[in-house]
């Protein structure tokens, strides 16, 4: 055998060997991609405290003690202006120009309040997300789904907590 023939054939078992290892290697998000789906949304709602702690006595503490939790997965910012989250009942809190950062999350309240980068607040005196049963839908600015997270005995079926995102994978 001479030398290049030699050389050829160790190159090509290493280039066999590199792509076996790339794809076995392969990260989840890039391996759902090439399959055309992705585990969850860049933008997704990530926690709900629907029932404030306490008793419910309508204060604006304990308003602003309910809240849902919006996190943006991606390391670029993500414009939500004029995204909306809505409940089962059609309250609707719709995001006027706010920018969520990569690798970030922003809460927001059902009360009054002042808004930062960390909370939002829809300025209600009166509850949003019901303690027995609700959804809480996200949607972009054009109206199409992104995600939702349900609880309790919710009109579409089933007990318990159900997230949109965790039925993806």
């Amino acid at each position: 055998m001479s030398v290049s023939s030699s050389v050829r054939r160790l190159t090509a078992v290493a280039g066999v060997a590199v792509a076996v290892v790339g794809a076995v290697a392969l990260p989840a998000s890039a391996a759902d991609y090439h399959h055309g789906r992705q585990q969850h949304p860049v933008v997704f709602i990530s926690d709900v405290q629907y029932d404030s702690p306490g008793r419910d006595d309508g204060s604006n503490r304990s308003l602003n003690a309910e809240w849902v939790e919006i996190t943006n997965d991606s390391r670029q910012a993500v414009n939500l202006d004029g995204w909306t989250l809505v409940d089962e009942d059609g309250y609707t809190y719709t995001f006027d120009h706010y920018r969520l950062n990569g690798r970030a999350t922003v809460r927001v309240h059902t009360g009054v309040g002042r808004d930062t980068r960390t909370d939002l607040y829809q300025d209600r005196r009166n509850y949003v997300w019901d303690n027995d049963a609700d959804t809480a839908t996200l949607r972009n600015d054009r109206g199409r789904f992104v995600d939702d997270a349900s609880w309790g005995r919710h009109r579409h079926g089933g007990d318990g907590w159900r997230h949109e995102a965790d039925r993806r994978g």
